[in-house]
């Protein structure tokens, strides 16, 4: 597991121990407190380590801090990894120790990955696929970001192996949410991937999924490939 030294999460209080109530959801709660403005970290939560309860995927917390992706010169230099988890435990601790996203400024991306995979088009894992998209008001992504990650890291989906990540970008009217999959060109496990994501967050709007081919060529004027 890789950990980078500027972030030692704390393990989860006793109320979000995963082991302690029947329905991980139960487990959500927002972590008080001020921080800098486009900080991530929350240093609030300390508790006894609990028993491990491996993943299937190993899954790396990438960030983008808006006040540092403001002065980059190249798309991405700002990006960084912040943690690499391999346990529910992990997971928890890592999570209730970061900004959530109705708390994060303005301009922030927030992504986790499975590990060895960069939330890049570029990467040679990502760069055939492409992107299905929830939009939420600001401040109302939290929970349905939640769930996404429970669904992925659990492995809820029929197709989890062609999904790559999730991402959260904050912006100053909405909060998107994109799961990124690997092969476009396979229509029938993109359309379970998004069909599937609807219904475990009970999102009744259409979503549409596009590849990333597309939307660096085309930008804003990318349409689907397909639709749930």
């Amino acid at each position: 597991m890789a950990v980078e030294d500027t972030l030692k999460p704390n393990v989860p209080t006793e109320e979000s121990n995963p082991n302690s109530v029947d329905h991980p959801i139960d487990r959500y709660h927002e972590e008080g407190g001020d921080a800098e403005e486009g900080a991530i970290v929350d240093e609030s939560s300390k508790s006894a380590v609990p028993e491990s309860h491996p993943s299937e995927h190993s899954w790396t917390l990438w960030f983008d801090n808006p006040s540092v992706k403001s002065k980059q010169t190249t798309w991405g230099s700002s990006l960084r990894s912040v943690f690499t988890f391999s346990t529910v435990e992990e997971f928890w601790s890592l999570y209730n120790n970061i900004r959530h996203p109705s708390k994060l400024a303005n301009g922030a991306d927030l992504y986790y990955f499975k590990h060895n995979i960069e939330p890049k088009w570029e990467d040679p894992i990502c760069a055939n696929g492409g992107k299905w998209t929830m939009n939420f008001s600001r401040e109302k992504s939290d929970k349905p970001f939640l769930y996404t990650l429970l669904a992925l890291i659990g492995e809820q989906f029929d197709h989890g192996d062609e999904i790559c990540g999730v991402v959260v970008n904050v912006r100053a009217k909405q909060e998107r949410i994109s799961i990124w999959t690997k092969n476009s060109s396979n229509e029938a496990a993109q359309v379970s991937i998004g069909r599937q994501w609807k219904e475990f967050l009970d999102y009744n709007s259409s979503i549409g999924f596009i590849i990333h081919e597309d939307a660096k060529k085309l930008d804003r004027g990318a349409k689907s490939a397909y639709t749930a």
